[in-house]
C-alpha cells in the first residue's frame, strides 16, 4: 500500500510538469499558431499558391525570401543562353550566273558563295530561283531561267535547285527559295522570252493578265488565274524539294499610276455596290495572293515557312499594295516578315533606329517572327548622304540593335558583298556578332 501510494504521487507530479511545459511553449496565453521568428531569419516561410481572389492589400505581409531559397536559380548558376537568331544572306540571280553557262561553273560558283557565307557565321541562304516568271529547276509552270544557259527556256541538262539545296544542307545551312511573284521582264532582262513564258503564251489574247510600265512587265494579281499561278509555282517547289521555306521580295504593284490596271479595276467596280478605293482594292488583291501562297505551301509541307521582305518604309509598302500591317497582325499570311531596313543610323530621310522601332511596334500575331534586312551593299559607299562612311562598324551595330529589339534574325544584302573590298572593314567588325569564334583570332592577328 505504501509503495502504491508513492507511485500515484509521482504520476500526478509528471502530469503537472507536462501541463506547465505546454503552456510555456504556447506563449503563456493559450493562443496556438503564433510562433515568433527572429527578424532577418534566412528560413523561408512556406506559402501556398496565391488564390486569384486575394488582392495584394488583403494578403498578410511576408518576410522576404532569400534568392537562394526561391524556385529560380541564382544568376550565377544559369547556363548561358544559346544565340538562336537566324543569320542569312540573299543570293540574287546576278550572283548565280556565270560566263561559261555550264553545270561545272554553276556548281563551283555556288559552292564558293555558300562556303564564304558559312565561314562568316551565316546559317541561311535566300536564293533567287524565280527572278522573271522562270525557274532554276524543271517546272511544269515556268520556263528555264536564262541565267543558266544565256537563253530562257533552254534546258541546262541538270537540276540546279536540287544541287543547291543538297549542298546547303550538307554544310549545315538552311535554304530558302526566293521568288519574284509578279515580275515577267524588264527592259534589259531577259533579252528574249521563251515561247512557254506566261507573257508569250497569254500576252496577245489575254493582255489584261499583265501590267506594263516603261521599264517592267508584271502579272496582275487582280485575277484569280494569276494568283493561282503564283501560288501553284510556290507549292511546286515545296513539293519537289527539301527547301526550308519560300521567300518573296518587295516587288508587287510596280507603280501607283491609275492606268496600270484600269481595265481590271473597272470590271471590279461594275460588279459591286460599294467598291473599295483603288489602293485598298490593290492591297486586297495582294492579300488574296499572299494568303493563297501560304495555304498551298503549308499544304505541301507544313514545316516549310513562308515570308516576305518588303521595303523598310511602311508607307511605301502600302502604296505598292503590300498590306504589311495585316500580314503582321493576322495569322494565315506569313511566318516571318523581313523589312529591308536599308538605312544608316544617320540617314536624314529615315534612320535605321527609327525604322526598326516602327516595325517592332507593329501589332503581330503570336507566331510571326521579325527579321531585319541590312544593306551590306551600302557599306563603304557615299549612300544616304555619305553617312555610311562615318564608321566601319555600322552593320555590327545594326545587328546588335536588332538583337536588343528581340528580332528573330538578320539578313544581309547580298552575297556579292561578303568578300568585297569596300565592305572588308564592316564584315570584319560584323563577325564579332555573327561569328565571334572566327572574329577573335583574326582581330588578334591584326593587332600583332
Amino acid at each position: 500500500m505504501k509503495r502504491t501510494g508513492w507511485k500515484k504521487y509521482c504520476a500526478l507530479f509528471l502530469i503537472l510538469c507536462g501541463t506547465v511545459g505546454i503552456l510555456w511553449l504556447l506563449g503563456g496565453d493559450g493562443q496556438a499558431g503564433e510562433i515568433p521568428q527572429e527578424t532577418g531569419s534566412s528560413a523561408p516561410t512556406e506559402t501556398a499558391s496565391p488564390a486569384p481572389t486575394i488582392t495584394p492589400s488583403a494578403a498578410p505581409a511576408a518576410t522576404p525570401v532569400p534568392a537562394e531559397d526561391t524556385l529560380l536559380l541564382p544568376q550565377s548558376e544559369k547556363e548561358p543562353e544559346e544565340n538562336t537568331m537566324l543569320t542569312g544572306v540573299w543570293v540574287p540571280y546576278m550572283s548565280l550566273t556565270t560566263e561559261e553557262h555550264t553545270q561545272a561553273a554553276f556548281e563551283e560558283n555556288f559552292r564558293r558563295i555558300a562556303d564564304s557565307a558559312r565561314e562568316k557565321g551565316i546559317r541561311a541562304l535566300f536564293v533567287h530561283v524565280r527572278p522573271f516568271c522562270d525557274a532554276l529547276y524543271p517546272s511544269k509552270l515556268y520556263p528555264w531561267s536564262h541565267i543558266l544557259t544565256g537563253v530562257q527556256g533552254k534546258d541546262p541538262g541538270f537540276d540546279p535547285l536540287q544541287f543547291m539545296v543538297e549542298y546547303a544542307h550538307d554544310a549545315g545551312m538552311e535554304f530558302h527559295a526566293w521568288i519574284n511573284p509578279l515580275r515577267v521582264k524588264t527592259t534589259e532582262n531577259p533579252g528574249e522570252l521563251a515561247a512557254e513564258n506566261p507573257y508569250a503564251v497569254l500576252g496577245e489574247e489575254s493582255s489584261f493578265y499583265f501590267m506594263e510600265t516603261e521599264s517592267v512587265v508584271c502579272l496582275d494579281p487582280a485575277y484569280p488565274y494569276v494568283r493561282s499561278l503564283v501560288a501553284d509555282g510556290a507549292a511546286e517547289i515545296v513539293e519537289k524539294y527539301d527547301v526550308d521555306g519560300i521567300h518573296f521580295d518587295d516587288y508587287f504593284y510596280p507603280s501607283q499610276d491609275e492606268d496600270l490596271d484600269s481595265e481590271a479595276y473597272a470590271l471590279y467596280t461594275q460588279g459591286v455596290d460599294d467598291p473599295l478605293p483603288l489602293l485598298e482594292w490593290r492591297k486586297a488583291n495582294i492579300n488574296a495572293m499572299v494568303q493563297e501562297v501560304y495555304e498551298k505551301v503549308k499544304k505541301a509541307n507544313p514545316k516549310a515557312v513562308f515570308g516576305i521582305s518588303p521595303q523598310g518604309n511602311i508607307e511605301n509598302d502600302e502604296n505598292m499594295g503590300a498590306d504589311v500591317r495585316s500580314w503582321c497582325n493576322l495569322p494565315g499570311y506569313l511566318d516571318y516578315i523581313c523589312p529591308q531596313l536599308y538605312y544608316s543610323f544617320e540617314n536624314p530621310a529615315l534612320g535605321y533606329g527609327e525604322a526598326l522601332a516602327q516595325w517592332v511596334s507593329l501589332p503581330k500575331h503570336e507566331n510571326l517572327q521579325l527579321y531585319a534586312g541590312l544593306a551590306l551593299y551600302k557599306a563603304g559607299t557615299d549612300a544616304d548622304s555619305g553617312t555610311w562612311l562615318l564608321s566601319d562598324d555600322i552593320i555590327r551595330r545594326q545587328i546588335e540593335a536588332a538583337q536588343t529589339a528581340e528580332c528573330a534574325g538578320v539578313l544581309l544584302y547580298s552575297s556579292a558583298y561578303l568578300d568585297a573590298e569596300q565592305t572588308a572593314g564592316e564584315m570584319q567588325n560584323a563577325l564579332e556578332v555573327l561569328s565571334p569564334e572566327i572574329a577573335s583570332p583574326a582581330k588578334n592577328a591584326g593587332q600583332e
